[in-house]
């Protein structure tokens, strides 16, 4: 993933505590996470890094390291432009490196995006973070519903089942 000042795409791993010009940074390890949080732009009211260690953890039981990046709309269009060749800033975006031994992969969640579409969609901002972490999540491990209906109707019903555990209503209903 490419970081907000321009480098080069690299698998943003850092020490537990480090601050950059990029955001705040923070590496949470455990036997079998190791995920980092960074907050590439100063919004209110994004979730908190214990909420998001129980979300990656509720989607994925394997050993993984993760990277969760939140992002202004100018760096989701950038990432979305070079990766998908898509001109536009989307909500989420998935970028898995490996399965196996270990699931290596990174999230960009942008910000404006997922605001925007919880208000306009009636759901709570939290809400709408929870689901597209999962969701993106679910995408590192192999879920892809653009690949059928079947497929698609299998990643919404695990997206519904992890959701209904912290609470948060269907996000397809």
């Amino acid at each position: 993933m490419k970081s907000k000042a321009g480098s080069n795409p690299t698998l943003m791993v850092k020490t537990a505590g480090r601050r950059s010009a990029q955001g705040s940074l923070l590496t949470l390890h455990s036997s079998l996470l190791t995920l980092t949080v960074q907050y590439a732009c100063n919004e209110d009211g994004l979730p908190l890094r214990s909420q998001i260690r129980r979300w990656v953890r509720s989607a994925c039981a394997c050993p993984a390291q993760v990277t969760i990046r939140f992002v202004d709309e100018v760096e989701a269009k950038e990432l979305n432009r070079d990766y998908r060749k898509k001109d536009y800033a989307t909500n989420v975006l998935t970028f898995p490196y490996a399965t196996e031994p270990l699931l290596i992969g990174d999230l960009a969640l942008c910000v404006p995006v997922v605001v925007r579409e919880a208000t306009q969609q009636h759901k709570p901002v939290m809400a709408h973070f929870a689901h597209l972490t999962l969701h993106g999540m679910l995408h590192l491990q192999g879920y892809d519903h653009e690949t059928s209906d079947a497929e698609a109707e299998r990643m919404e019903a695990r997206e519904r089942e992890l959701l209904v555990h912290f609470g948060y209503p269907d996000p397809y209903g």
